[in-house]
């Protein structure tokens, strides 16, 4: 008898992406009803003032799989994602762009990745397999530094933490809850609680492309500041709380598994993590999915 294949609930946050959103979510609902997963795509309107929830909702008359809902929090990405934590109905939770900068494909492959046991599947742009198309020098000098700086202080041996389009088995979400970010400061939050709280995770190589319509709601003269915040409020849970806030049963850090074609090297910062027979590695203190 087969297991229940894993239903994978995808958040799109959107604000004044009528321009894109129609082909994003068609091709997105498209991809995965042809790979056979089960799914559904929800929309969080984040106070778009342009037609994004109409465009949306013409998509699901012919694809039931979409669903568009209008945020019940204040504006900002990080309340727009919240706001779709709190309504999705999977086993499991994708953050997705709207602006088609993340690939269907690369999903896919998180939904196998979460299907053979991690508790996140997290993506790299850096590593052998990955790439960026158009990202703009100035942005990618910063994320390289941002995310640098990030490895050093939490030895995770990931390089692309502030990345926001990763996927959560529901567990997870749970786990890594109060959720604190109000803006784009959550791609980091998210993610560095389900590490440091020991939830285990896979990397895979992905690809992101620059939007062709539209307008970037992300401003980094404003971001510096609230980063910093909720990556130094995440180390201090993490170095003074005493596993407060783990989950009981796991360890004080997550798996890191890297997929064929990413190169180690790429991922791991300073021997922080522990080669294992089977081409994985491992936190010295890290839980092995049983």
């Amino acid at each position: 008898m087969m297991d229940t294949p894993l239903r994978l609930s995808v958040v799109i946050p959107a604000r004044d992406e009528a321009a894109g959103i129609g082909e994003t979510v068609t091709t997105l609902a498209s991809t995965l009803t042809a790979e056979r997963i089960p799914h559904e795509i929800l929309v969080v309107d984040d106070a778009s003032s342009d037609g994004t929830a109409a465009v949306v909702n013409e998509v699901s008359t012919h694809s039931p799989t979409v669903r568009c809902i209008r945020s019940h929090l204040p504006p900002g990405f990080g309340h727009a994602v919240r706001a779709g934590l709190d309504r999705y109905t999977g086993d499991a939770v994708a953050i997705f762009m709207a602006d088609s900068s993340d690939s269907p494909a690369d999903l896919v492959r998180y939904h196998r990745v979460l299907e053979d046991g991690f508790d996140c599947a997290f993506g790299s742009r850096f590593v052998k397999g990955g790439s960026v198309r158009s990202y703009p020098l100035p942005k990618l000098i910063l994320n390289r530094v941002v995310n640098f700086a990030i490895r050093v202080m939490f030895r995770h041996g990931y390089n692309d933490t502030t990345n926001a389009f990763k996927a959560y088995r529901r567990e997870v979400i749970d786990n890594i809850q109060p959720l604190l970010s109000n803006h784009f400061n959550l791609t980091v939050e998210m993610p560095l609680k389900a590490v440091t709280r020991g939830h285990t995770f896979q990397v895979v190589p992905i690809t992101w492309t620059n939007r062709r319509q539209g307008v970037s709601k992300l401003k980094l003269q404003e971001m510096g500041s609230r980063y910093m915040f909720i990556v130094l409020y995440v180390f201090l849970e993490h170095h003074l709380s005493r596993g407060d806030y783990r989950r009981p049963g796991l360890a004080t850090a997550g798996r890191l598994r890297v997929q064929e074609g990413a190169r180690v090297p790429d991922l791991l910062e300073g021997g922080s993590q522990v080669p294992q027979p089977d081409g994985s590695h491992l936190a010295p203190t890290a839980r092995v999915p049983g």
